[in-house]
């Protein structure tokens, strides 16, 4: 069975001076976050954006795909710390997603450090947020061994 997630936002005012808010409908996790076009295209300053929604959301199922990946291949993680970083830029004159570089710290007993990138490229290629970013947005990874 299909799993339905629902997130909401309200929008008051023209896209420059106007502002917003963003929830998570299904979980109830975030309510009424604070978004604007500054804090997509100049400072936070306390707000968040799709971009860095769109950055969770990566990190969060990179972080999950690398564990599976790990697991399957009978080396799972102690710990894995992951960022996601995406970039909003114009490109070709619109502003777009242009990219999401993630980077993983794993501490993974049992596995060499070859073995580790192979497994962390493995699932970004396997993330189902990679999957749907592919073809439209540029997705790196960066794998460090700790520990």
């Amino acid at each position: 069975m299909a799993a339905i997630r629902r997130a909401q936002a309200v929008w008051q005012g023209d896209l420059m001076s106007g502002s917003g808010i963003v929830s998570a409908a299904t979980s109830g996790a975030f309510a009424d976050l604070p978004v604007t076009w500054a804090s997509r295209t100049e400072s936070a300053d306390g707000r968040t954006s799709p971009e860095e929604l769109i950055a969770a959301a990566h990190a969060a199922c990179y972080s999950m795909a690398l564990s599976n990946e790990l697991a399957k291949g009978g080396t799972p993680a102690r710990r894995l710390e992951v960022s996601a970083t995406v970039t909003f830029d114009r490109v070709a004159g619109q502003w777009t997603v242009a990219t999401s570089e993630l980077r993983v710290m794993g501490d993974v007993p049992g596995i060499t450090a070859d073995a580790f990138r192979g497994a962390a490229n493995a699932a970004k290629d396997g993330c189902p947020v990679s999957r749907a970013l592919r073809g439209n947005v540029s997705i790196s990874v960066e794998a460090t061994l700790v520990g």
